[in-house]
């Protein structure tokens, strides 16, 4: 077993994409938080303002031996729209921005190859507007959040928004489903 490698990720809300990646065999851990701003102490109520410049991420820890780091980025780009920005469905504003926060060179050109070949291959009909830039920060959200769409699974968000998520990736990524 590889030692585990960290990527944070935003593709809207936390929520959804806490969901999916929990679903992948080799993520060891996936924390949502919030990154990419200038409060030093954002909450989910302040980043909600929209006025912390900070994403709403998930710091999504796991094993590149099982799930190299391209794989855990193709499920990313297809769990959420990279094309519009600063928004995922009814959700809007800067902080469900598309975001990828890389903690190292590699990771950074991993990220470009991949949106790079998606773009080419025609995955999204517009044009990535994904930002890609260092980590420098990472909060973790409050631990109401965590694991929130297992908690939370009856409710409308959770049908209406995250379920249709989850079915997508297991359609489209039943090979890397974590017991499949």
């Amino acid at each position: 077993m590889a030692e585990t490698e960290y990527m944070t990720l935003g593709g809207g809300c936390f929520w959804c994409t806490e969901a999916a990646f929990l679903e992948l065999d080799g993520v060891q851990r996936v924390e949502p938080g919030y990154a990419g701003g200038h409060d030093p102490s954002p909450t989910y109520e302040s980043v909600c303002s929209g006025r912390t410049g900070h994403a709403e991420v998930v710091r999504v820890g796991f094993d590149p031996d099982v799930l190299p780091l391209n794989a855990l980025l193709e499920v990313f780009f297809t769990v959420h729209d990279p094309t519009t920005r600063d928004r995922q469905g009814a959700d809007v504003g800067t902080q469900y921005r598309s975001v990828v926060l890389y903690e190292n060179e590699e990771q950074e050109r991993v990220a470009r190859a991949v949106m790079e070949r998606l773009q080419a291959d025609g995955v999204w009909p517009d044009a990535f507007v994904t930002e890609v830039a260092p980590l420098t920060r990472f909060f973790p959200a409050e631990s109401y959040h965590l694991d929130y769409y297992r908690r939370n699974v009856g409710q409308p968000y959770c049908q209406v928004v995250i379920s249709p998520k989850l079915a997508k990736v297991r359609r489209e990524f039943a090979h890397r489903i974590r017991g499949a």
